[in-house]
């Protein structure tokens, strides 16, 4: 079984019917055999059957919109609005290696984050440990954005301060979505 960290990645061979073809196990896969070899941790390529160029990029992206359509919804609206945002962008060329960077930090926390996310839901108190911790991965995304946005920063430097209700609903927003985050942690750690 090959994983991320092995030298050579599974070649898979799509073909101009859409099919897709695992050429380690001679056999046709689909987008959520791909998905589930994401998750196992297996390297793949995908190469064009006809012109043998990479389209991994691509069909990756499929996966990620085949999950979204099935009402996954892993990624926010706003997030996504602002990395279209980014395409065309001075900046652009930024944007893959800030990504990269910032799902390697997650996934470093990511069994910190269960191991208290399981705490949080087994004896409340340690609740607060969790929201602080949420709090500072939102203020730390926050600022990675103004980076990438000077100008809209200072805009909203000038701008007159939030009335305390605005912050009692962004905090309530806050709330609810971590709420449901905790839901489909409970969730991935039951199943697994």
């Amino acid at each position: 079984m090959a994983t991320e960290n092995s030298a050579k990645p599974v070649i898979i061979k799509k073909y101009a019917n859409r099919r897709l073809y695992n050429t380690e196990k001679s056999s046709y896969v689909t987008l959520d055999d791909l998905a589930q070899m994401v998750r196992d941790g297996q390297d793949f390529e995908v190469k064009d059957a006809k012109s043998g160029d990479d389209i991994t990029r691509s069909v990756l992206t499929q996966i990620i919109f085949e999950e979204e359509s099935k009402g996954q919804n892993l990624l926010p609206i706003k997030f996504l609005r602002q990395l279209i945002g980014f395409y065309g962008d001075s900046l652009e060329g930024f944007v893959p290696g800030y990504l990269e960077e910032s799902m390697d930090a997650f996934a470093q926390n990511q069994d910190q984050m269960r191991e208290q996310v399981h705490s949080a839901i087994s004896t409340n108190p340690l609740m607060m440990n969790f929201e602080s911790m949420t709090r500072g991965n939102m203020e730390w995304m926050e600022n990675a954005v103004k980076m990438f946005s000077p100008f809209a920063a200072n805009e909203k430097n000038r701008e007159t301060p939030e009335p305390e209700s605005e912050k009692n609903s962004e905090l309530d927003a806050l709330k609810t979505q971590l709420a449901e985050m905790q839901a489909q942690l409970a969730k991935l750690a039951g199943g697994s």
